[in-house]
């Protein structure tokens, strides 16, 4: 015969965790308290919680310094300053460095493009490389993106991912694994250090609302204001969670300084990104900070210095977790994963013809078809528009020196 459950004890467990959970409230300022018929939900009291310093903002975006080496090496080979001229491997570290998000390298790549400076003319290739200089703040480059229009088309492999990178991983976990292996997790990492016990405590009660690991929306958070609650970014994102005014009414935020509405917008963004992207992290911490048509436009991370920086710094403090479980029923997945999936075609070799003038069949250093090599540079208003309004020597960049046309046959790699 079953045994009754004793009531008396499971009375007494219930009342010691509500004993405890009002203790951990007491030592928790500015975390309100919850009712007891668990009515209300936990709220954060903005004038408890602490106004961290800031750090000083970054001047313009962050280019690791071996990426600004490959660009001053691609600069020197370009105008044969200290180093004899060759725009084919000038083009190709150019390339590399635009791949990293160096918004200095993709524009001077794209003037090269579009004046045929020792590689073959392609306007079409040019018109996402200056894009996505002008998407960081490159104003000449604005302007010649606004010249060439909006780009079509894939873009070309120098804004694609590095090579070195770890390929686009499959879909996470619907929120269930189907095996231990599946389920394998990386341990995750305490709370950042600076983060008040506060937010952690509230996002801990209030991430698996939003079937989010506590960790990655601290991470976010540390990553978007360092835990400032009345942070403001010169694109007027705001709060905690740095929402944009879009994204606060996309996800019914009507106080974005309120730390509690900004919290739960976030999580509301972040797993509305989980099920665009089937719990790729790399691609949704990318769109968080870029917006998730950038990564469907780019096939993946886009070659923005700025995001390249911020998806890489919270994956490092993440124990190099790369997905998370996602509930497929709060979006349809991006049409574009299968495309950001798909393995690269390997880059083509290179060929420049002894004679500058002659039309040749030849394959670009930069991947894409094979084409005819157009002779000519931009047209005057062209080098006045990219000048800023005054001209430009034929083919030659604002600030560049002249240099002697690429001569003899150049095969690369």
């Amino acid at each position: 015969m079953p045994t009754r459950p004793n009531r008396p004890r499971r009375l007494a467990a219930a009342m010691l965790s509500t004993l405890a959970f009002g203790i951990v409230q007491a030592q928790v300022p500015g975390l309100a308290p919850v009712p007891a018929t668990g009515a209300a939900p936990p709220t954060l009291d903005l004038e408890s919680l602490p106004r961290p310093s800031m750090p000083p903002g970054e001047r313009g975006p962050v280019v690791p310094a071996q990426v600004e080496r490959w660009r001053k090496e691609a600069e020197a080979l370009e105008h044969g300053q200290g180093a004899e001229r060759d725009a084919v491997r000038a083009a190709q570290l150019y390339c590399r460095a635009a791949r990293y998000g160096d918004a200095e390298a993709q524009y001077s790549l794209a003037w090269m493009l579009t004046n045929s400076r020792g590689i073959e003319r392609d306007e079409a290739q040019a018109a996402h490389l200056f894009a996505a200089a002008a998407e960081q703040g490159h104003t000449q480059a604005a302007n010649m993106s606004a010249r060439l229009g909006t780009p079509l088309g894939a873009p070309p492999p120098c804004l694609r991912p590095p090579e070195q990178e770890p390929p686009a991983v499959a879909a996470a976990p619907r929120m269930a694994p189907a095996s231990p292996a599946a389920s394998w997790r990386p341990a995750p990492p305490p709370p950042p250090a600076n983060a008040p016990p506060a937010i952690v405590r509230f996002v801990e009660l209030v991430a698996p609302e939003f079937q989010l690991e506590p960790h990655l929306v601290l991470a976010v958070i540390a990553a978007e204001s360092n835990f400032d609650p009345l942070a403001l970014s010169p694109k007027s994102a705001q709060g905690l969670m740095q929402l944009i005014p879009d994204t606060a009414r996309r996800f019914h935020v009507k106080n974005a300084l309120d730390p509690t509405q900004n919290i739960r917008g976030g999580m509301a963004y972040l797993r509305w990104l989980l099920a665009f992207f089937e719990g790729n992290l790399p691609l949704v911490l990318a769109a968080y900070n870029a917006g998730e048509r950038a990564v469907e436009r780019y096939r993946g991370i886009p070659p923005y210095a700025e995001t390249r920086h911020y998806v890489f710094k919270i994956l490092a403090g993440l124990n190099g977790q790369r997905t998370h479980p996602f509930d497929a029923t709060v979006t349809a997945p991006s049409g574009v994963l299968p495309l950001i999936r798909a393995p690269l075609t390997p880059e083509p070799r290179t060929r420049i013809a002894a004679d500058p003038a002659a039309p040749v069949r030849w394959q670009s250093p930069l991947g894409g078809e094979p084409g005819r090599r157009q002779s000519g540079g931009l047209s005057s208003a062209d080098e006045r528009l990219a000048a800023g309004g005054q001209r430009a020597p034929q083919g030659q960049r604002p600030g560049a020196s002249v240099g002697a046309p690429v001569q003899g046959l150049i095969t690369s790699r």
